[in-house]
């Protein structure tokens, strides 16, 4: 029996490297050891910790490539991880195999950024919203019950019951989103991972998708991972924001707390950047310099240390680590330390 004050979702240490091969002068090196065939390793998550209680919305943001979404995809185990844990209710799946997953699948569901190509083009939408709780069924008495769970489930978020024969070409973007929803939901997750499911969606279609989903937050005590690089979607939603770059996460703090006083010099960045329609911003601007390094091959110390305007010596001699600055707020900075250089 899972503990109620047990997290939904655990994460420890969450590395995922991908190993890209490519030609052969690619990756021959030559060093003391003579010329070698190195490996190229794409080091897109570096160790990532977070946890995500019952009915909370934990939001990840940052630049696109900075390992978001496969953080996403590794917690949904659509990639495997190079290392770290993964712990569902408690229970850590990290290496567990297919069979052994399909019982958690009933736990956590996934929704995906392109509502068309997550859909089977070829399946009514009936059998869509059916196949997860038929892979779920466990007797002939569930599976009579199937039909009548789909015509519910289409029903809740917002479509009729003559949907459920058409196919997915013949809906709109924020209606197959819904269909995407319905599907995630027919197996009562206690969790589901939102890989940024309205950033292809018209900004009238994603207020209806996101007060949807705070709706059934409400109503089935949903927790999310909810990606997102829109700085505007995640203050409408989200409870706790994480911030990454390069693979590693920089700060993490409650919705609230992070937009009025940000203490990462990246976070700030981000949102001296965002569009605004105020006059006055609430955050100082922050111009930043150069490209964001390749990871493959990662800079030494702080991730961001090479666009970072307060960098000094110490930032590229040892990576920092989150600190707990009061509040629930955690930042990876070493201006934590030293705050007298944060105005340099």
């Amino acid at each position: 029996m899972t503990a109620p004050d047990t997290p939904m979702l655990e994460v420890r240490g969450l590395e995922k490297h991908f190993d890209v091969g490519g030609g052969l002068l690619d990756r021959l090196r030559l060093d003391r050891r003579g010329p070698h065939l190195a490996r190229r390793i794409v080091h897109a998550v570096n160790g990532v910790s977070l946890d995500i209680g019952r009915g909370e919305i934990m939001a990840l943001v940052g630049e696109s490539g900075c390992g978001k979404s496969t953080v996403a995809k590794t917690i949904a185990r659509i990639h495997e991880p190079t290392g770290g844990q993964v712990l569902i209710e408690g229970e850590d799946v990290t290496g567990y195999g297919v069979a052994q997953m399909l019982p958690m699948r009933a736990k956590m569901q996934m929704i995906f950024q392109d509502p068309y190509a997550s859909l089977n083009p070829r399946q009514k939408v009936r059998d869509i919203v059916a196949e997860p709780l038929l892979e779920q069924c466990r007797s002939a008495g569930e599976r009579r019950e199937v039909p009548d769970k789909v015509r519910a489930l289409l029903a809740r978020v917002g479509l009729n019951a003559e949907h459920a024969g058409r196919y997915p070409h013949q809906f709109s973007g924020g209606q197959r989103q819904r269909i995407g929803i319905a599907r995630a939901l027919s197996v009562t997750p206690g969790l589901i991972v939102a890989d940024e499911p309205v950033s292809a969606l018209d900004v009238s279609i994603q207020a209806q998708i996101l007060n949807l989903m705070k709706d059934l937050r409400d109503e089935y005590g949903l927790a999310y991972l909810f990606i997102s690089h829109d700085l505007s979607v995640v203050h409408h939603i989200a409870d706790t924001v994480g911030v990454m770059y390069l693979g590693s996460m920089v700060e993490k703090a409650p919705r609230d707390r992070l937009f009025a006083n940000p203490r990462h010099p990246y976070t700030r960045a981000l949102l001296s950047a965002a569009p605004s329609i105020k006059l006055k911003r609430a955050v100082e601007e922050i111009t930043l310099s150069g490209e964001v390094p390749s990871a493959l091959d990662l800079p030494s110390g702080c991730p961001f240390r090479t666009r970072c305007p307060f960098a000094w010596d110490r930032c590229a001699a040892e990576k920092p680590a989150l600190q707990d600055v009061g509040d629930g707020q955690t930042v990876a900075c070493h201006l934590v330390d030293e705050p007298q250089r944060e105005g340099a």
